[in-house]
């Protein structure tokens, strides 16, 4: 399936060959794998936001206007199912405390508690605290390498909003990346 383009495999799974669709999916599974993960923060959440994004685009292929660029609006549907997931996991963390962040906040008062110097660490813990709008601009942008007009195009945001969005949140981030490192 590798010699197919994306507008041949939606054409085959379309016309009842169901298993072409595992192409598509491998085609594009890293990317969408790597913006998930980034956008939920853990493997695990992004595994599940992935499996209901495949299955959603499986289901509605046929609503695929522009076959060759099925990987587009695949993309749309990921980010959809990454802001449905962070706003059920956000509501349930309101009811719901971590076990981690509950034992964090019980270390006592003084005591010492080990720094990460892992860099990687120290971003990925920044991401975590953008508004779910910022951190999906920036990751889209800086990270999936996508132009404004794509993000746009994925998410029904205007240009000028989403350059607001990656400005504010690489504002965000420097001064909580500075504090960390110059603190």
């Amino acid at each position: 399936m590798t010699g197919f383009s994306d507008a041949e495999l939606v054409a085959l799974v379309l016309n009842g060959n169901v298993d072409s669709f595992s192409g598509l999916v491998r085609r594009h599974q890293d990317s969408c794998a790597r913006f998930a993960v980034r956008m939920l923060g853990s493997r695990v959440d992004a595994d599940d936001a992935l499996q209901s994004a495949f299955m959603r685009a499986f289901r509605g292929l046929r609503g695929c206007k522009d076959p060759e660029h099925f990987g587009g609006w695949l993309y749309q549907i990921v980010v959809n199912e990454c802001r449905t997931y962070a706003s059920r996991q956000r509501r349930r963390e309101q009811r719901f405390p971590s076990s981690s962040a509950a034992i964090e906040g019980a270390v006592a008062p003084g005591s010492e508690q080990e720094v990460d110097p892992d860099v990687g660490g120290h971003i990925e813990r920044a991401l975590s605290t953008l508004p779910t709008d910022q951190r999906e601009a920036f990751l889209l942008k800086h990270v999936e390498e996508l132009t404004y007009e794509e993000i746009s195009e994925m998410t029904g945001v205007s240009i000028s909003a989403l350059k607001m969005r990656v400005k504010r949140a690489c504002d965000a981030l420097r001064g909580q990346l500075e504090g960390v490192y110059n603190g």
